[in-house]
Formats: structure tokens, sequence, C-alpha cells
């Protein structure tokens, strides 16, 4: 028992089934390949943990010589050779074999005065990978950040904040569109504009987005531009000093607005754009054709996958690369050269069928196993859109996507409005009414998206979002603030009082309470397991709940028990703070 508590201090279903692992080996030693299926009790349903393995186990062995007679006596076998364990109360079996197990509410005190002593840190969870990559955000140069992009700039951001405080090691990549045929047009245009190109300046592009139609418009309309715009690719994919010049210039003015998006949702990420791995993709098509990978079809070089009726195009007919040969190259990249044992894309699910497609290349290319759950491993992380009140993709009242820096200085605004309506300017400082409005503002916009199942598309909806009712990001960071405030309010030193007080958890709203924050090890393996930032949102909204029910049958200061309440509500702080940090908000102290 010793060992899996060292294993996984802060993982409870991880310890429960380190117990059953062992009742397993005693009671089946012969089936050796059977997995431990240890789950959270249902609410309403008896214990805390069920180990669901007897009808799957009386399956395997009911044809063999066994001295079992049903599930129901696996079930009570299973119970029997159950190690002796100090974080169990009692264990029964119920129905066809399920064994419930109810924990010790001393035990789970403990566990959590442990916590209040060494640390959150100490209940991360263990994954089994130690570096990855995490492909977020992504958005194309001289083209503006819009709404599209939050998606994968926050749900990116998510998933590496997770991996990293889960011990892995992560590459945040930016695979920004810095490369391509619309930079032939761009350039001309530039010149056009800007004969001396020395003179460049963001004021000569002036708004890019702009910048970018008007150029689109002359290579669509004036053919002798068009041709000009061809051939300037040529000379920049060719080194030319002057043209790739131009394009420095005009990829740092789109850096330089990028990041004042990055710098309001406080992400970071390192820039690794397709022009990155030019250098290599010529070795790359050359190892795939070595393997025989590579056919010729209408002047095109392709690769035909089984159960795709269209071939992956790596050499397009003129002989230029694509996102495709872009792609494999980042990946070849990323599992030789940075050593990355999980490669994780976020982008929305319209680009699934890629992904599927050069992800099946790379297998037939033997980089990745066969299994898709063995490392090194691939995942497109797929979302769906941001719609507006009309139910159609956002936009703006003149049909333009929205950009990303105007939504979220008008959430702040917004923000900042509810808060003087309620007084604050008058009580806090502006710097304080500054930060808490940006923190509310920025939270929300946030936590609206990550709440839902990113697989599906969502309503932008500022008065719903911003919201103090139910399951918002104000609701659950006023939430906060109420705890540090009672914390405040009873003038004990509390990093004293996590030394000398003993926490108890002897009423059911406790003991519920005490059971969710023990839960916030396996919430977060979860979420990363499937890559599923709602899964945290759900988790922490619970921990509200249970925190409110905690609160409203019992008084905390002044009460005999204040000491250990003052702790569990410290516990609980704690647990939501770590909560709003892997989903990049930033706690509110105040209200």
């Amino acid at each position: 028992m010793a060992s899996s508590v060292q294993e996984h201090p802060g993982n409870l279903k991880r310890q429960v089934e380190k117990l059953f692992d062992a009742s397993l080996r005693s009671t089946v030693p012969d089936e050796t390949g059977v997995e431990t299926e240890v789950a959270a009790s249902l609410p309403g349903k008896p214990g805390d943990y069920q180990c669901n393995n007897a009808m799957g186990l009386w399956s395997i062995i009911k044809g063999k010589k066994t001295q079992f007679k049903g599930p129901p006596a696996v079930g009570q076998a299973l119970l029997k050779n159950l190690p002796a364990s100090e974080m169990v109360e009692s264990c029964s079996v119920a129905g066809p074999g399920f064994v419930n197990v109810i924990l010790s509410s001393k035990w789970m005190a403990k566990s959590i005065e442990n916590m209040l002593i060494d640390g959150i840190d100490t209940w991360a969870p263990t994954l089994p990978v130690k570096r990855a990559v995490v492909d977020f955000s992504s958005p194309n140069i001289a083209k503006e950040m819009h709404v599209g992009h939050l998606r994968s700039t926050i749900i990116g951001d998510t998933l590496a904040r997770m991996l990293e405080y889960s011990k892995v090691e992560v590459l945040r990549r930016n695979h920004v569109g810095d490369w391509g045929t619309q930079f032939g047009m761009l350039i001309e245009y530039l010149f056009e504009k800007v004969p001396d190109t020395e003179s460049v300046t963001e004021t000569a592009i002036g708004d890019l987005q702009t910048f970018y139609k008007e150029s689109k418009s002359k290579f669509d309309s004036d053919p002798e531009f068009k041709e000009k715009a061809q051939k300037a690719v040529v000379r920049l994919q060719g080194g030319d000093a002057i043209y790739r010049k131009a394009w420095t210039k005009i990829c740092d003015i789109s850096r330089a607005e990028f990041a004042k998006v990055y710098q309001r949702l406080r992400v970071e990420l390192e820039e690794k754009g397709e022009s990155f791995y030019n250098p290599y993709i010529a070795k790359v098509i050359e190892e795939l054709n070595s393997k025989g990978l590579i056919e010729e079809s209408e002047g095109a070089r392709v690769i035909f996958l089984e159960g795709f009726n269209i071939p992956l195009m790596v050499v397009k007919s003129d002989g230029g690369f694509n996102y495709a040969s872009t792609d494999l190259t980042a990946l070849w990249y990323r599992l030789n050269e940075e050593k990355a044992e999980w490669i994780i894309y976020v982008t929305d699910v319209g680009q699934q069928q890629h992904f599927s497609m050069f992800f099946k290349a790379a297998r037939k290319a033997g980089w990745l196993p066969e299994s898709d759950k063995t490392y090194p491993r691939v995942d497109h992380v797929g979302f769906g859109l941001v719609k507006g009140e009309d139910g159609k993709r956002f936009r703006t009242r003149s049909s333009e996507v929205v950009r990303l820096v105007d939504l979220l200085d008008e959430a702040k605004t917004r923000s900042k409005t509810a808060l003087v309506e309620r007084g604050k300017d008058k009580e806090w400082t502006p710097e304080e009414l500054d930060q808490t409005a940006e923190a509310v503002g920025y939270g929300a916009v946030k936590y609206a998206d990550l709440k839902n199942n990113r697989s599906t598309s969502y309503i932008f909806n500022f008065d719903q979002m911003l919201s103090d009712k139910g399951n918002t990001a104000v609701y659950l960071l006023y939430a906060h603030a109420r705890i540090c405030s009672i914390i405040r309010k009873s003038g004990k030193d509390i990093d004293d009082l996590k030394k000398t007080g003993k926490l108890a958890l002897d009423h059911p709203e406790e003991r519920a309470l005490g059971l969710h924050l023990l839960r916030f090890a396996e919430t977060v393996e979860a979420a990363c397991a499937n890559l599923l930032p709602h899964v945290l949102c759900e988790y922490l909204y619970e921990l509200s709940e249970r925190y409110t029910t905690f609160y409203s049958v019992h008084q905390v200061i002044g009460s005999a028990e204040e000491a250990s309440r003052l702790l569990l509500c410290e516990a609980t702080a704690i647990v939501m703070r770590k909560c709003f940090h892997l989903l990049g908000i930033t706690p509110v102290y105040k209200i």
C-alpha cells in the first residue's frame, strides 16, 4: 500500500486501482492481461468508488476450471483479496459482483492536510510521456487574428498547461502561415505602394486586413500584376535579398499584431512557421519516395492511402510544395529532431480529413506505430465553430469576421462597466478596477469557450458569458473571492493554521466537498488523456456547487469547528486557483 501512495500521492482513483490490481493478481493469478476497472461511484449510489471487473472476469474464466459459480462470487473474492489499507473504511458487493468502496474520512482529511502543507503540485497526475508538441493558434501572416483563432489559441493553451502541470515538457508551437503563393502578391503590392523598400513601415502597410484585400483584388483583376506576383514568389523562394527583406517586414508587422492578442490572453508560444521547415522538405519527400510511397498522378506526386478516395498530394504538378508536404516535414522534424512522443494539433473540425490522411501516410512510412494509442502518438484536436446569435458564423454587422483584439477589448470594457455600476470605482484603486475588469472579462471569454465540448459549435453571447449566475467564469471567480474573504475575515494566519490545525470531514457536506477536492488529480488526468478541457470546467463548477452547499449548512467563523472548516475553505480556494491557472484564467481575490 505504501508504494501506491508514493507513486500516486494525489490521485485517488489510481490509489484505489492499485489495491484492486493486487486483489486481481491474487484472485485470478493466471489471467495476467486483465486491466483493473475502477470508476467513481455515481451520485446516489453506495460507495465512493466501484470496481467493475467481476462480470468481465467471469466471461473469461467460466469456460475454464474455476472455483467460482458466477460474477457475485468473483466480486466477493475480489473484496476478500483486497489488501488492508488505511484509506478504505469499508467494502461491499452489490448486484452482479460490483465491489463498492467507502473511503476513510479520516484518511481523506489527512490527505487534504498533506496537500495544504506540501502544495497542490503533489496532486499532479503522472502521464506516460516526457515531451509533447502542442501545435495551436497558427494564424496566417498578413491576415488579422479573428474569432476563429480564439478557439485554437485557448484550447491549445489549456492543453499545454494541463500537460505542463503533469510534468510533461511541452513545446508550444505556433505553425504560422508565413510561406506560400500569397506572398508574391503581397510583396508586389507593397513595392507598388512603397517603391523604396528601405522606408517600409507599419504606417505604409496600414491595416493588414485592408492591405491583404487590396492586393488580392488586384491579383484577381489585373493579369499583368498577377504575372508579376507569380514571378515574385519564385524570387522569394530563390532567396532574392530584396524580396526576402520585404517578406520579413510583412511578417514582423503581422507578428506585432498577433502579439497584442497573445499578451491579452497571456498565452505563450514559440513560432516555427511553415518557412522553418522549407530546408527539410526535399529530404523528407526523398525518404518517402525511397520507401515506395510516392506515385505520379496527373503530373503531381501523390501518396495513395487505403480508405480515402483521393490521394494525398505532396508535390504539385508545377513542382511546388503544399500543406501536406509541409505538415509531413514538420511531423518528421518533431519526431526526429525534437524527439516528441506526443504531437497534438489544435484546429477546426473541418481539417479532420487532412489530418487523418497525413497521419495515415506517416504510419505507412513507419514513422508512427499502427495503434493510435501507442507512443509516439499524434492527435488532431478538432473544434466546432463560434456562431453569432443568428446561429451563423460569428461576424460583424458589415459581414466582416470579428477581430480578436476588438472582441477581447469589448469583454474588458463590459466587465469594467458592470464593476462601476456596483460602485467598485469608489472602493478600489484605478489599477485594481482595471486588473479585475481584465481578469473577469478575458476569463469570461475563455471559460465560455472551454466549458463546451470542443467538438461542438457554440453561440457567442457577451450577456451570458458575463453573467454572475450559472456556469460562468464570473460566477466562479466571485465564488473564489468570497472564500478568500471568509478566510480574511477570520483574522487567522492561514499558513500557521496549516501547520497546527486539524481538518475533519465529520458532516456529509464536509465529506462530499473533501471527496471532490481529492478527485482533482484524476480529473486533470482524464482531461489530458482525452484532450477535453471541458472536463476540468465541469469539475470546477461542481466544486463551487459543493462548496456552496457546505457553506449554506455550516457556519465557519465562530463555530467550534472553525479551524477545520477554514482549512477546508483554503483547500477549496487552492484547488480552484489551480483550475483557473490550467484554464488560463487569472483569479480575483475580492469582489
